[in-house]
This record gives structure tokens, C-alpha cells and sequence, in this order.
């Protein structure tokens, strides 16, 4: 399959940045993000007619599942002079727990304002429900409701996202 140029130009425009942000966390080697980067981008191109739920979504797992691949790879291989002054390769445990941050993120950014504050409020700054109401000047009624009602559609956004809870 020839390469689609303007494709790949467009995934990497509109989702490079925050990819690379995502990879250079799991690892400090600028150089090799840049290849992990360019790795998940021509996974994702070659699958791309199969994707169903967020690309985004996809290109942060396929990047997670490319680290992971390289740190197995490089567990196999016999090391080198002068390589054992590197740091280690991330454990996948890391790579999985920024994954998930960045996912719920993008999730929560997708809520409305008023349900995004209140699950913050909540689950984030760990406030009780009178001091959510407080902070945010809405009765505490209110304050359940909107998290009763924030919990469901962050759920169907996740569902979406195909992120597995």
C-alpha cells in the first residue's frame, strides 16, 4: 500500500505534539521518541481503515505497546559496552499509568464544564460534597446530581474511546 502522505501529515499535525509529550515520559531519549513516534504513526496509518473508536485514543496504545516491544527487545539483547550507565528501559507498569492519565485527560476534557468541575472537585482535589459545593457556589444537591450524571458520561466517552476500565 503506498504511503498516503497527507494522512500522515495530518495525524502527525493534529496529534504529534501530545504524542510525543505522552513517549518522551516513558523514556528521556529524545531521539528514540522521535522513532517511537514515527513507528506508532505508520502503525496506525497501516490500520487506520480498521479504527473505530478515537484515534487518539489508538495512536496512545499502539505507542504504549511500541515501548514496550522496544524494552523487550532491548532486555534480549546483550548489552553493550558502556550500557550498563544508561538508565533502564520504563517498566511497562509506568508506561500503562501514563497512558491511563493521559486517556482519563483527554476523557475529561470531552465532559461539559460544569460535570468535568464537580468530578475534579470530587474525585481530584478529594473534597467532600459541602466542600465541593463551596468551592464551586452550587447547593449540594446539585453536586451529586452532576457527578451521578458526570460518572455516566464519562463512562460512554471511555466506552468510546474503547479504553478498557
Amino acid at each position: 500500500m503506498p504511503l498516503d502522505e497527507d494522512v500522515v501529515a495530518a495525524i502527525y499535525r493534529d496529534h504529534g505534539t501530545a504524542l510525543k509529550r505522552f513517549v518522551l515520559s516513558c523514556t528521556s531519549d529524545a531521539h528514540q521518541a522521535d522513532d517511537v513516534v514515527q513507528e506508532t504513526i505508520l502503525k496506525v496509518w497501516q490500520h487506520a481503515p480498521q479504527i473505530t473508536g478515537s484515534l487518539r485514543s489508538y495512536l496512545f496504545r499502539t505507542a504504549r505497546n511500541v515501548i514496550i516491544d522496544n524494552y523487550r527487545k532491548s532486555q534480549r539483547r546483550p548489552s553493550e559496552s558502556g550500557e550498563q550507565d544508561l538508565p533502564d528501559h520504563p517498566a511497562t507498569e509506568r508506561v500503562d499509568e501514563l497512558l491511563n492519565r493521559v486517556l482519563m485527560e483527554e476523557a475529561l476534557l470531552r465532559l461539559s464544564r460544569e460535570h468535568r468541575q464537580v468530578l475534579v472537585a470530587l474525585h481530584y482535589q478529594r473534597f467532600t460534597v459541602s466542600e465541593a459545593a463551596l468551592q464551586l457556589n452550587i447547593p449540594a444537591g446539585t453536586v451529586k446530581s452532576r457527578a451521578f450524571y458526570a460518572v455516566k458520561a464519562l463512562r460512554t466517552i471511555l466506552d468510546e474511546m474503547e479504553v478498557e476500565r
